[in-house]
């Protein structure tokens, strides 16, 4: 078992990190340790795919966490201080447990699993060996949150009595990630409320300050499902005669987007030849043959498209969380309603009204972005930033997102999942 790893991992050198999955959440953490090369170095890079390792220039290479687990005990301990765990949703818990047992301090993409018994012994598993251990909750690092908390904890809005917050996922993001992408299918990945939306129950809970205690929630795929295609719908969009009014076309979405990102985020999920506007007809081959040409409606996708979930906070407090597949894009938008004024919040900037005297005061924290693709509105970069300057200092008051109220948001997500499917009044768990 690791000891306790309280003190400073790195003294006066750059903290070392070892990535295991070099895929596109991994490499998003990889460059702020790039570009921070006083802070963090990348010393090590495990990921089964050569060249997902090869963007990785200068960290030494191994096939799988295993290579590196057996690497670390030939060395006789950990080759860094700290591990950044990225791989798909359900090839966390193997990684995470050893490596922690090996006695690396651990940073893990959300969720933390697909289901509560994984959940719970990563979290009892990582708290046992005693070192720090992070969990991507992104949300909790960005400007935007700190200036909803500071709003909260400042006492101006009096006793919160209620939240409403929406997850406007959009309707191209949607089909991209959850009708044609990785996260389709819960057998694959996760449930929706896990796999997009387990950052919005934690960040409900963190803004408050309060647990979520109960839910109860409905939801459905309500509209991507074959019955739903149109009359003349193919298979795939590049040979389909609907394809010019179809909303969720891949030739609509992928096209401007090779010309406007390069080959970036998302059509680096497509095929990775494709690097910019010349390369048309490599993007053509992977839409005709791979799952992102597919016909939205002939997918083997199942994970929910809406959701709306109510819950009853700690203290008495009501909030409401909407997921859906029906918007644009944008930046999650929150209201808070208090005993003395309310806030309305659009990711951006918030209006708070104060009652007492009828006044409106409106705070703007910029344009930071929202999405994945632009680095959730700064949060990406405070995590890593956070978790290297833990390791570089022994504060782990830097890490905003422990493995305790972690485990509180995925248990409210597993709750609120029972009472989708039957229809239940749920309780949470503390623990």
């Amino acid at each position: 078992m690791a000891t306790d790893q309280s003190s400073s991992a790195a003294g006066d050198r750059p903290v070392r990190i070892a990535l295991v999955g070099a895929g596109n959440r991994g490499l998003t953490y990889a460059a702020w340790i790039r570009d921070h090369p006083e802070r963090a170095r990348l010393t090590a890079v495990a990921d089964p795919r050569p060249e997902a390792r090869a963007l990785v220039p200068g960290a030494t290479g191994y096939d799988g966490w295993r290579e590196l687990l057996a690497a670390t005990a030939a060395n006789g301990g950990p080759l860094a201080d700290g591990v950044i765990v990225a791989t798909q949703d359900r090839d966390h818990a193997e990684p995470v447990l050893a490596l922690a047992e090996a006695g690396y301090a651990i940073m893990t993409e959300k969720p933390l699993a697909p289901t509560e018994a994984e959940c719970r012994a990563i979290v009892e598993g990582v708290e046992a060996t005693g070192v720090p251990f992070a969990v991507c909750h992104v949300m909790r690092y960005t400007p935007y949150t700190d200036l909803v908390k500071s709003v909260v904890d400042s006492g101006v809005l009096g006793t919160v009595t209620g939240l409403d917050h929406l997850e406007p996922v959009g309707w191209w993001h949607y089909a991209h990630s959850y009708v044609r992408g990785p996260w389709r299918r819960e057998d694959r990945s996760s449930p929706m409320i896990l796999a997009k939306s387990c950052h919005d129950l934690d960040w409900i809970a963190y803004v408050t300050g309060r647990r979520i205690e109960t839910v109860a929630s409905f939801g459905s795929l309500q509209h991507f499902r074959p019955e739903n295609a149109p009359a003349d719908a193919g298979d795939n969009c590049l040979s389909c005669a609907a394809e010019p009014g179809c909303p969720y076309s891949a030739p609509k979405l992928y096209y401007p987007a090779l010309r406007r990102t390069g080959g970036a985020w998302p059509i680096d999920h497509v095929t990775s030849a494709a690097t910019g506007p010349d390369d048309e007809d490599v993007l053509t081959e992977a839409l005709r043959t791979g799952p992102y040409g597919r016909c939205v409606y002939a997918s083997d996708n199942d994970v929910v498209d809406n959701q709306v979930v109510a819950m009853k906070l700690s203290g008495g407090p009501t909030a409401v969380f909407t997921m859906t597949a029906f918007t644009e894009q944008t930046h999650r938008q929150t209201r808070i309603f208090g005993s003395h004024g309310w806030l309305r919040g659009d990711g951006e900037r918030v209006t708070v009204h104060d009652f007492r005297d009828d006044s409106t005061v409106v705070r703007d924290i910029g344009d930071l972005g929202s999405n994945a693709a632009d680095g959730h509105g700064g949060g990406d970069a405070a995590l890593v930033e956070a978790f290297v300057t833990a390791l570089a200092t022994g504060d782990r008051s830097h890490i905003r997102s422990g493995p305790a109220d972690s485990l509180g948001s995925h248990l409210a997500a597993f709750a609120a999942e029972r009472s989708r499917h039957h229809g239940t009044v749920e309780n949470v768990p503390s623990r």
